[in-house]
């Protein structure tokens, strides 16, 4: 229940509705408990056992309640008598139903106030995991599968809706409604009712031994679930690799396993669940069969029960069925929605391992330099960068190189404090960028990446990431800036052109353009591409180089490259090999020396 009373806490906000809803339906279980006591005096005078009463009775308190609330019928039935027997009958049938009207009209009422609470839960829950989503580094995420918290996101959340927040409706009426009908049970007959008690506590422990595992094999079908949204998450990122190597039969079988496991765990938690209402019900049963052959001895042996107060005492018995039908299905509902609630809150309560400290500075601006300080990292056991050391002054453009895995990505993961260096420091004018708060540090960087992550929007919509409220002459002059003018205007709908997922309706060479726009539109002061041409054709990286020097005039840039033709103008190129700089200066002077850069750019003349 630890679980319960932490989601509990989202249904704060929408307390109003909760007590509309306890209100309603404490008359729905008092309602419904006058409704079968309603139908007394209509047996009473349909089997002519109405005792003639013309003096009101007078109550002299509880323990005669029982005596009181049946003489007081009999004076009601005999004044309504007195006015004809047709009267008696018809008023009776209208008490009837209007008993079981109130009853219906309060059920709805505490059905639609509970449907503002579980939506309005369901809509916090879902915006707090999105927002812990965003809010988790990058890392996170590289050691969990997509599929999962998507699965999470969605399924785990609507179990919890359908499971934890159902449990609300149960919490107030199906006890109230269980202790209303007890109440009158009793004063029925004290003596049948402790012979009800003697066989629910039974019925209890049986229920409850059937639901015990529900928990388990609930996590096992909800991380399957996790588990083949991933297959499909890849199989749809991945299309062109699974066709282009004829590899469907291979994804086609991953996937069939996935769901053949789903498929078991599935079958194994519904029947385990499915097996709590046939049982609840035959016991139930079980339970009124006793009381018809114990109360009827009452009433045809002993005598000491009326023909028409034990037909109202059976529905009475038969109507808490119902909601301890409930309450058990609940009970299981429990069991289920703690392991959904538990995966969910593994991601609401993960604490970020890159987060602003308390007093974390804003930075504005920046005016001197980047400080590269001494850094070492390492993702899991070894060492990316050791003791790796850069200043990168106003102004200038650097630019480093390597072969693939001497770490250069990583220095931009760090720079923009994607990942937090293990050793030594990055700072920005003096001021370590630890310091400072995520979003200032961030304001101040401008990145384009090797894979142009574009969203299945507009031109407009995805340059608007950038700036929310740039003009479209801003737009204009960021998309001619890095060459994407031309070709974005000859779209059908120019700007407002949707671009498809990832930007799939561009070309290579388009989509990289586009993302050069989206950062000159933020219009930073520091510049970070990370081999922003690696994946062009000739004619493209032309079109992306010029673009990229247009954007870099008067600001300070740090390049990863991998084609070296893209960074002989840069003030500063750095060669790493192993996390550490193997050489360092101008493009005539690297070249001079005939060391690694010269072979390098050698290969590349090569091939």
């Amino acid at each position: 229940m630890t679980y319960f009373r932490k989601i509990l806490k989202y249904a704060t906000p929408y307390k109003g509705y909760a007590w509309l809803n306890i209100i309603s339906n404490i008359f729905y279980a008092l309602f419904g408990t006058l409704a079968m006591i309603s139908l007394f005096p209509m047996l009473s005078v349909l089997f002519d056992n109405t005792k003639r009463l013309d003096i009101k009775p007078v109550w002299t308190g509880i323990a005669d309640a029982k005596e009181y609330i049946e003489n007081y019928l009999n004076y009601f039935v005999t004044q309504k008598a007195n006015e004809g027997t047709d009267d008696v009958l018809i008023f009776m049938v209208i008490l009837v139903i209007a008993m079981f009207l109130l009853k219906n009209l309060f059920s709805y009422l505490a059905m639609f106030f509970i449907t503002f609470l579980r939506n309005g839960v369901l809509k916090d829950l879902r915006n707090d995991l999105y927002k812990k989503t965003i809010d988790l580094p990058v890392s996170f995420y590289s050691e969990k599968r997509k599929g999962d918290t998507i699965a999470r996101l969605t399924s785990d959340v609507l179990e919890i809706q359908h499971s934890f927040l159902s449990i609300l409706e149960l919490i107030v009426r199906e006890p109230l409604t269980i202790l209303f009908a007890i109440v009158a049970m009793l004063i029925i007959s004290v003596k049948l009712t402790i012979f009800v008690f003697i066989f629910i506590p039974i019925s209890g422990f049986i229920i409850s031994r059937i639901g015990k595992s529900l928990k388990s094999h609930s996590d096992k079908v909800q991380k399957e679930q996790g588990f083949f949204l991933s297959i499909l998450e890849e199989t749809l990122g991945g299309l062109k690799i699974i066709k282009g190597f004829n590899a469907e039969g291979i994804f086609t079988n991953r996937f069939k396993e996935s769901t053949n496991r789903f498929f078991k765990f599935s079958n194994s938690l519904l029947n385990r669940q499915n097996l709590a209402s046939p049982t609840s019900e035959f016991l139930g049963i079980v339970v009124i069969s006793i009381l018809l052959w114990y109360g009827g001895q009452m009433v045809l042996v002993e005598k000491s029960l009326q023909p028409e107060l034990f037909i109202v005492y059976m529905g009475l018995a038969y109507q808490i069925l119902t909601p301890a039908k409930a309450i058990s299905k609940a009970s299981y509902g429990v069991k289920k929605g703690n392991a959904a609630a538990e995966r969910v809150l593994e991601i609401l309560e993960t604490e970020s391992s890159i987060k602003d400290t308390p007093n974390a500075i804003v930075k504005e601006g920046f005016s001197e330099e980047i400080t590269i300080n001494n850094i070492s990292f390492k993702y899991e056991e070894d060492w990316i960068l050791k003791d790796f050391s850069l200043n990168v002054p106003k102004g200038h453009t650097v630019a480093l190189v390597g072969q693939s895995g001497s770490g250069k990505s990583t220095i931009a993961n760090l720079v923009t404090r994607f990942y937090d260096v293990n050793k030594g420091s990055i700072s920005i004018d003096g001021i370590d960028i630890r310091e400072m708060t995520q979003h200032s540090l961030r304001s101040l960087l401008g990145l384009v990446t090797q894979d142009s992550i574009l969203f299945n929007d507009t031109v407009k919509g995805n340059l608007l990431v950038a700036k929310e409220g740039a003009s479209d002459e801003e737009l204009v002059a960021a998309l001619k800036v890095a060459n994407a003018w031309e070709f974005v205007n000859q779209l059908p709908k120019g700007m407002d052109t949707n671009i498809g997922d990832s930007g799939n309706k561009l070309s290579g060479g388009q989509k990289q353009r586009l993302s050069i726009a989206r950062a000159v539109l933020k219009n930073p002061p520091i510049m970070i591409l990370d081999e922003a041409t690696s994946a062009l054709d000739t004619e493209s990286e032309r079109l992306v180089q010029e673009a990229l020097e247009n954007m870099m005039k008067n600001r300070t840039s740090i390049v990863i490259a991998h084609r070296l033709s893209t960074i002989q103008n840069a003030d500063t190129i750095v060669v790493l090999s192993n996390g550490k700089i193997v050489e360092q200066g101008k493009h005539k002077e690297l070249l001079d020396k005939k060391g690694v850069y010269y072979n390098l750019v050698e290969m590349q003349s090569f091939a």
